[in-house]
Parts: structure tokens; C-alpha cells; sequence
């Protein structure tokens, strides 16, 4: 069974950025470019940030998923 969604351009856009800003987030947990307490604060920031705005995207676009 195949399943389709249809995602508009400016929400394919968003759902691209925020897992860009989760990404950016678990990079800085794991690199060594900053002094680690500043790393590990912007690090599980962007990390939530990432994550919690994935939410309301994917209340938005789960419902219209269609099974083919």
C-alpha cells in the first residue's frame, strides 16, 4: 500500500528547516568549536527549538496522508 501526501512548497521549506536547526543543534553537542558550557546551552536550545517546532508541522501535515 502506497501512502501520498501533498506538501506545498513554503511547508516543505519549513519541515526542511527545522530538522536543519535540530541538526545545527546535535553538531554543536557533539563538535568542539565553542568553550562546552556555551556549546551544550546552544546546542540543546536549537536542538528544542528543532524538535518542538517539527510539532505543529507534522499536526498539520499527518492528516492529509492518503493511503493509494
Amino acid at each position: 500500500m502506497k501512502k501520498t501526501i501533498t506538501v506545498s512548497l513554503p511547508e516543505a521549506a519549513l519541515v526542511a528547516g527545522t530538522r536543519a536547526i535540530a541538526g545545527v543543534g546535535i553538531g554543536l553537542l557533539l563538535g568542539n568549536q565553542l568553550i562546552a558550557p556555551e556549546r551544550k546551552k546552544l546546542g540543546l536550545g536549537l536542538l528544542a527549538l528543532g524538535a518542538l517546532s517539527t510539532i505543529p508541522l507534522a499536526m498539520r501535515l499527518v492528516p492529509r496522508i492518503t493511503s493509494r
